[in-house]
């Protein structure tokens, strides 16, 4: 099917070169010499894109743009002008003109256009396809490669630059083979974590990341200085990097980012286990020791994150940051909307932490309400939920507010999460814990190879329910199912995203420090 061009000038007789260059290139061009033939012309048929002098006699370039687009709204325009004024540009761009070019124009900056705005997807799509082949080969021989803690976080992010890429590319094919190469990395790297994780937690060999219970000693506590301005610390629980990567161009906006990275989340990769380790600087096993009685344990009835703020002056006190702090946990659209009203008078505290759960209740929702699974069914349509919420979401105008007035901000989560396919037995007894993802209790009977297993909880770093528990976490995109009604959870389960295990998505975590611009 060929491309309609409508062509608006009122010299249009002196373009008859570049109209015969494009109808030769394969391109339909009807042409018309003022605004008010335009107009006419949209009215009657649909035009893929419109070329429009901004100069013409009568019905004026910016004129003609403002009937067209009530007429047409989609359709882009490209301005054509002999004039660089400034206020003639704003004003075309905020009527939304796709673009413009400066006269004398050659045929060639015409199909450069036309390339851009017609066929620029489907360029870039193809230019990505043809890419990531290319880098498969290399990807596939890292995977084979004896790779480091820092290996795996640069092998993760680049994965998930390509996701982003190939997200929405027609050429399903490509998608398919991505994912094929992201399952044997997750295999792969959850052989890694089940070799080394013990070695990890008790700081043992020479290649020990960075984790949970160490970022805020290590990352968050040294940005505390009141000289500096107000330090805010956002942890968004949940949040996965490429959820990361598709909100950062907003944020980006309104901070520079000094500096990003990841490390890795400590095992379980839950909330109650992860944040807690994040604000305490401990390992739950040695919470559990160090405040007795305020370790909750899987049976307990409330909220197993009751204690964050203690634990995390506590911290502060220990690392000598003295200077008056916050704590603010906001868990629906009313708390993050008194916050954002309040938070100016946040700015006289060196530091505030303001934890924020939406994408932690999304996930949980993802798995309990048929119209949410429908609407994030796969990686692409969760980013888009989360992208849509930090849109319209309280936390962007505290972020918004902590910029205008110059703070400082690190975000970073507890965990991410894993869309879970692939089901794997288990039994326990009743006091077994509910989580698809890791389970904790009294002989536990599994598949030993689906499963990293720590047969004692002190090797972990766990708390220890009772002398016989044991903690088995699931690898890659398992998830457990206990035999009964077996097929019913099987279905019921599948491909939502759940957290607890081991995978990349679940273990390596963002943190970003940002500057006001």
């Amino acid at each position: 099917m060929s491309v309609k061009i409508l062509w608006a000038d009122d010299e249009i007789d002196l373009l008859r070169p570049h109209v015969l260059f494009l109808e030769g290139k394969g391109y339909e061009v009807e042409t018309v010499n003022s605004g008010l033939d335009a107009v006419d012309a949209v009215g009657k048929q649909e035009f893929d894109i419109i070329f429009l002098d901004e100069n013409m006699p009568g019905l004026s370039g910016l004129e003609t743009l403002t009937r067209v687009k009530g007429i047409s709204p989609r359709t882009p325009v490209i301005m054509i002008t002999k004039s660089e004024e400034e206020s003639i540009m704003e004003e075309a761009i905020g009527s939304k003109i796709s673009d413009y070019l400066i006269k004398p124009v050659n045929p060639n900056q015409i199909l450069l256009a036309l390339k851009k705005h017609l066929d620029g997807s489907r360029l870039v799509s193809e230019k990505t396809t043809s890419s990531y082949q290319q880098q498969f080969g290399r990807l596939s021989m890292r995977l084979g490669d004896r790779l480091s803690t820092e290996d795996w976080k640069q092998l993760y992010d680049e994965l998930v630059r390509w996701e982003l890429d190939l997200s929405g590319n027609p050429d399903q094919g490509m998608t398919e083979i991505l994912r094929s190469q992201w399952a044997e990395a997750n295999d792969l790297f959850s052989r890694f974590v089940e070799k080394n994780y013990v070695d990890w937690v008790h700081n043992k060999g020479g290649d020990v990341p960075l984790q949970s219970h160490q970022i805020f000693k290590t990352k968050i506590a040294p940005l505390i200085d009141e000289k500096q301005g107000p330090l805010f610390l956002v942890l968004i629980d949940n949040l996965r990097l490429d959820q990361w990567r598709v909100i950062e161009p907003i944020v980006s906006e309104l901070f520079k980012v000094e500096e990003q990275g990841q490390f890795y989340s400590i095992l379980p990769t839950a909330t109650q286990y992860a944040r807690n380790a994040i604000f305490s600087g401990m390992m739950p096993g040695e919470i559990e020791k160090r405040f007795p009685g305020k370790w909750r344990s899987e049976e307990d009835e409330g909220s197993k994150n009751a204690y964050e703020e203690e634990f995390m002056q506590e911290q502060l006190k220990n690392l000598g940051k003295r200077g008056k702090s916050s704590y603010h946990k906001i868990t629906n659209f009313a708390a993050g909307k008194k916050l954002a009203e309040n938070v100016g008078n946040l700015m006289e505290n060196p530091f505030n932490a303001i934890v924020y759960n939406f994408v932690d209740m999304l996930s949980h929702a993802r798995t309990e309400m048929e119209m949410i699974r429908e609407l994030a069914e796969d990686e692409a349509a969760y980013r888009s939920i989360t992208l849509s919420w930090f849109q319209h979401s309280p936390l962007l105008d505290i972020l918004k507010t902590i910029a205008e007035k110059g703070g400082r901000v690190v975000i970073t989560t507890d965990h991410g999460t894993v869309r879970v396919t692939q089901p794997s037995k288990v039994i326990g007894d009743r006091n077994t814990n509910t989580n698809l993802r890791y389970k904790h209790g009294r002989n536990l009977t599994y598949e030993a190879k689906d499963v990293l297993a720590i047969k004692d909880p002190a090797q972990g770093f766990l708390p220890r329910a009772n002398v016989s528990s044991s903690f088995i976490f699931a690898k890659k995109d398992l998830y457990f199912v206990y035999p009964n009604n077996y097929n019913h959870f099987v279905n019921f389960y599948k491909n939502t995203f759940q957290h607890g295990g081991i995978s990349l998505e679940e273990m390596l975590v963002p943190i970003v420090y940002l500057k006001p611009r």
